[in-house]
């Protein structure tokens, strides 16, 4: 049974007209006129008595009247409650900063693609301040660096290369490949210390025997990158992180010899037991084909 028929016969029974059903539904008279023949063909029998300009139930119209209005309203629950179940209203993400800048952009278009009618709100922070506001439900997921947690599930969706990042007017950016010892005197712009991260570069250091001149440190990396820019130091970074920067020619990478092989791994995390189960499941499913 067609619902936009019902729905025809419903807006003829309330507004008294056909003329009068086919403004508030945005149609022309005559397609209204056709909803409610087919309607009466596919029931088999007359819905409306038509005298001249008058337009009045018949008996069996009246009977099917209460039975239309339970369909159409079944309908339009059923139709709202499964775009709950699947789609929230908003999704809330909390996203690092650097991802935030540098990945985000790259995500949300296929995700909007995916779930076209989806509103996103971004919160951005630090990957262990995200990691608590998924615990604490104030965000629905978060996209962080690699965090471990016993509260949270994650998916790892992106694992990107880390290189020693250099201003192109320093006098390093000239040199095809530079030794780990010429490295000890220079300057080095560290960003968040204590991470998995920050202490693989450390034990690499070590493992050559080398103290690094650690000149600043700081908590985020788009800082450092920013900071190496001014020319205050070199720094390993992420290829997200820097990506606009090489291509603009403003940054520079440089080769090491022995090479380095990091990863900063970025991860889709969600709360163990999430509510939104159905829609974390879809998740689940976009990041690992995104992946």
């Amino acid at each position: 049974m067609n619902i936009e028929n019902i729905e025809a016969f419903i807006y003829v029974c309330q507004l008294g007209s056909i003329n009068k059903a086919a403004e508030a539904l945005y149609l022309t008279q005559p397609s209204v006129s056709a909803r409610i023949q087919s309607l009466e063909k596919e029931l088999d029998l007359k819905l409306f008595d038509r005298q001249r300009n008058k337009l009045s139930l018949t008996e069996k119209g009246e009977q099917f009247y209460p039975h239309a209005k339970k369909i159409l309203h079944s309908y339009q629950e059923a139709k709202h409650s499964l775009k709950q179940t699947m789609i929230p209203y908003e999704l809330t993400i909390g996203c690092a900063s650097s991802i935030s800048n540098n990945l985000l952009p790259n995500i949300l278009p296929a995700l909007k693609e995916k779930y076209e009618n989806l509103k996103v709100k971004i919160v951005t922070g630090h990957s262990k301040d995200v990691v608590q506001k998924v615990i604490n439900n104030q965000v629905d997921f978060g996209i962080v660096r690699t965090e471990t947690h016993p509260q949270i599930e994650s998916i790892p969706i992106f694992s990107d290369p880390i290189g020693l990042f250099v201003p192109t007017h320093h006098p390093l950016a000239s040199l095809d490949n530079i030794n780990m010892k010429e490295l000890e005197e220079q300057p080095f712009i560290f960003f968040d210390y204590g991470s998995f991260d920050w202490l693989m570069l450390h034990r690499l250091f070590q493992k050559n025997n080398i103290t690094p001149n650690i000149s600043i440190e700081v908590d985020h990396m788009e800082t450092a990158k920013n900071l190496v820019l001014q020319g205050m130091g070199l720094s390993f970074l992420p290829h997200h992180c820097v990506r606009n920067e090489v291509e603009q020619g403003t940054l520079k990478q440089i080769s090491i010899d022995p090479s380095i092989n990091f990863n900063i791994n970025i991860e889709f995390i969600y709360k163990k037991g999430k509510s939104k189960s159905v829609f974390i499941d879809q998740l689940k499913q976009f990041f690992h084909e995104l992946n």
